[in-house]
């Protein structure tokens, strides 16, 4: 039997139903896992993807011909039966499962497995062959628990503002940003982000969902005009002039790079939380094994290693070559 998905230049494709899944290259129709610069590209004739992608995708990249699916409704596209399943990554994420004669494929795009209180919480899609991403496929990484990471956040917020500094931490504007900000406590004082935060917290807002209250940075917002203030910035952001604006300050960077040794020292911030909105090395491995599926892909990350240990626990486990970033420092995911 024939594969019913193949890995091609511009993307993941299916044959029978003449489709890519996050192409990075131009073609006649994408379907799209989620909204971050990797995965879904400007240039696709015509686009599909849950409403909450949508709204970002139409907010990064303009007038495009784009149709929503809801999670768990099936669509016919040629011999293939296509839906989109909850990814747990940013908002509207999804998995995307690919049906053709009986055979069944998903592809996870990313995701993660704990429920952060803003996503779509993961659902295992059963499946006889799994594309997974494995951006932090190695056993050291292991993420904070959320109860855990929102004392962290809020303890080093107050001490900062107790200390007359301003708290600055670095998020991608989209997913990452909205997460940490239902875990802060606006108590402590007031809540500043960046433009690009902001633009996305604004698109989210008007798809219904609900953040705490934010204040965009201008030109007349500094540490004066918002004593004790936490700042949501982009990674990008970090050490520039626009963040100098706010005086004495500690720095903090919310990634799960923060679990290597000297990364936090590279990235001259004061503070690491080691954080993901990418699966940790139990949530790949609980994942997949939610699937049932016994062919495994896996793209972008520690692929090797990943692939080398699905092996030798039995699964036919095969690596991919693919155009995805997985989580880095300075992605393009800023500009979302």
């Amino acid at each position: 039997m024939a594969d019913v998905l193949t890995f091609t230049d511009r993307g993941i494709y299916c044959p029978a139903g003449d489709f890519y899944i996050d192409p990075w290259r131009p073609v006649p129709r994408a379907l799209i896992t989620h909204a971050h610069s990797d995965h879904a590209r400007w240039g696709m004739d015509s686009y599909l993807a849950t409403p909450n992608t949508a709204a970002v995708m139409r907010h990064r990249l303009g007038d495009i011909s784009l149709q929503t699916i809801n999670y768990g409704a099936e669509q016919q596209i040629g011999g293939a039966t296509v839906s989109y399943h909850p990814a747990g990554h940013v908002p509207g994420s999804a998995q995307i499962r690919v049906a053709v004669k009986g055979q069944v494929w998903v592809v996870s795009g990313d995701y993660k497995v704990v429920d952060d209180g803003l996503s779509e919480p993961f659902e295992p899609v059963p499946c006889h062959a799994f594309i997974s991403e494995c951006t932090f496929g190695l056993p050291i990484f292991n993420w904070t628990p959320q109860d855990v990471l929102r004392e962290q956040l809020n303890r080093w917020w107050a001490d900062c503002a107790a200390a007359g500094k301003t708290a600055i931490l670095g998020a991608y504007a989209l997913g990452k940003a909205q997460r940490l900000l239902h875990l802060l406590d606006a108590d402590i004082g007031p809540i500043l982000t960046h433009g690009a935060v902001e633009n996305t917290n604004d698109v989210l807002r008007a798809q219904g969902i609900t953040l705490p209250d934010t204040i965009r940075v201008d030109a007349d917002v500094t540490a004066k005009t918002h004593p004790g203030a936490l700042v949501l910035a982009t990674p990008s952001a970090l050490g520039t002039t626009w963040a100098r604006r706010f005086g004495p300050s500690s720095t903090a960077f919310a990634s799960g790079w923060m679990a290597l040794r000297g990364v936090r020292r590279r990235r001259a911030a004061d503070r690491g939380f080691i954080v993901s909105d990418h699966a940790d090395w139990t949530g790949l491995n609980s994942a997949i094994n939610a699937t049932g599926a016994e062919k495994i892909f896996v793209t972008h990350g520690y692929t090797s290693a990943f692939e080398r240990w699905l092996r030798d626990r039995g699964y036919d486990a095969h690596t991919v070559s693919t155009d995805y970033q997985g989580e880095g420092f300075d992605a393009a995911e800023d500009a979302a």
